[in-house]
C-alpha cells in the first residue's frame, strides 16, 4: 500500500489558477479521474488532496471531491489565518459536507514578500487555532523562509507542521547552503514532518536522474528519518517534467537503501499517522467509516 501525501486538482471551468503561465502545459484542468488510474497503476491507493490557490470557495471543493472519490483519504485547505475568526472558520469547514477528511491548513507562504510572515502575532494566533482543531499546518516555502518556519515551530509545540517539498532546495544550481542548515534546523524540532515532494521540478526543465536528486532527499532522510518522511507526488505540476509513474519511481530509487519498514514509513505509515487518514472503508462505498 502507498499514500500519495500531495496533489493537486483544479477545474479551469470553475477558478482560475492564476499562477499557472498562459503558454504552461499545466493551463488545463486536471481531475481526479485524470489521476486515478496512474495513481492505480503506480501501486498509490490512497492521497491527500492539497489546496493550490487562496479563495475560501475551493476546500469546500475539494472536501466534497473527497467525500465522493475512494481515492482520496484527507485534505489540505485554505482559510485566512489572520481572520478574528478563524476558530469558528475551521469548524464550519468541518462540519461541511466531506468536513472529516479535512487534515490541515496550508497558505502560499511563498508568495508572501515579508520572510517573516509566519511570525506575525495575527498569523500566530491564527496557528494556534489550527492547533486547537486538532489539524496541521503544511508549509510551503522558499529556502530563505525556513528560518521563519524554524520559529514558527518552536513557538508553537502542539502543532505539527508539514514543510512540503523539503522546502524547494535549490536543486538546479546545485548549492546545498544555507538550505540543508536551515532544513536541519527545523528537523531538530519534534513537531516538524517534511514531504519528499516536488523535487523533480526544482532541478530544472528537463527531467533529473535520481543521482541529481540524492544529495538532498539524503540530507532530509539523515535530518528527519523515514518516520518523519513522507512521499509525495506533486502531481499535476510534476508532469511538466515527470510522468506520475516516473515520480513515483525516482522517490524509491532514493529510497532503495532503506529497510523494509522505513520504506513503509515513507510511502504509507508516516502520512497516515500525521494526517489520521480516512481508510477507503467508508460511507462513500458503504462501509462503516473509520481511520487507520
Amino acid at each position: 500500500m502507498t499514500v500519495d501525501a500531495h496533489h493537486h486538482v483544479w477545474d479551469l471551468s470553475v477558478r482560475d489558477q492564476d499562477w499557472i503561465d498562459d503558454d504552461s502545459p499545466l493551463r488545463r484542468t486536471f481531475t481526479l479521474a485524470d489521476l486515478a488510474p496512474e495513481a492505480r497503476a503506480a501501486g498509490v491507493d490512497r492521497t491527500v488532496l492539497v489546496q493550490t490557490v487562496t479563495v475560501a470557495e475551493e476546500t469546500p471543493e475539494l472536501l466534497a471531491l473527497a467525500a465522493g472519490h475512494e481515492l482520496v483519504a484527507g485534505v489540505v485547505g485554505w482559510t485566512d489565518l489572520t481572520r478574528p475568526d478563524v476558530a469558528e472558520e475551521l469548524a464550519r469547514l468541518r462540519s461541511l459536507p466531506g468536513g472529516r477528511y479535512l487534515k490541515g491548513i496550508r497558505h502560499q507562504v511563498q508568495s508572501e514578500p515579508d520572510p517573516r510572515w509566519l511570525l506575525r502575532p495575527d498569523v500566530h494566533r491564527g496557528l494556534a487555532a489550527v492547533a486547537d482543531a486538532g489539524l496541521v499546518h503544511d508549509l510551503v516555502v522558499l529556502p530563505h523562509q525556513l528560518p521563519a518556519c524554524v520559529r514558527a515551530a518552536a513557538d508553537h509545540p502542539g502543532l505539527t507542521f508539514v514543510l512540503d517539498h523539503l522546502g524547494k532546495p535549490p536543486i538546479a544550481s546545485g548549492a546545498r547552503e544555507p538550505w540543508a542548515s536551515d532544513l536541519r534546523a527545523l528537523a531538530a524540532l519534534p513537531n516538524t514532518v517534511a514531504k519528499l515532494s516536488g523535487l523533480v521540478t526544482e532541478s530544472g526543465p528537463a527531467a533529473p536522474a535520481p543521482d541529481d536528486l540524492r544529495p538532498y532527499a539524503g540530507i532530509a532522510l539523515e535530518a528527519f528519518g523515514p518516520h518523519r518522511l513522507m512521499f509525495g507526488s506533486d502531481w499535476p505540476v510534476c508532469t511538466l517534467v515527470s510522468s506520475y509513474g516516473e515520480v513515483v519511481t525516482v522517490a524509491e530509487e532514493l529510497t532503495a537503501e532503506l529497510g523494509e519498514a522505513e520504506r513503509a514509513d515513507v510511502f504509507e505509515g508516516t502520512a497516515t499517522r500525521v494526517y489520521d487518514l480516512c481508510t477507503a472503508v467508508d460511507s462513500r462505498v458503504g462501509g462503516r467509516y473509520s481511520r487507520t
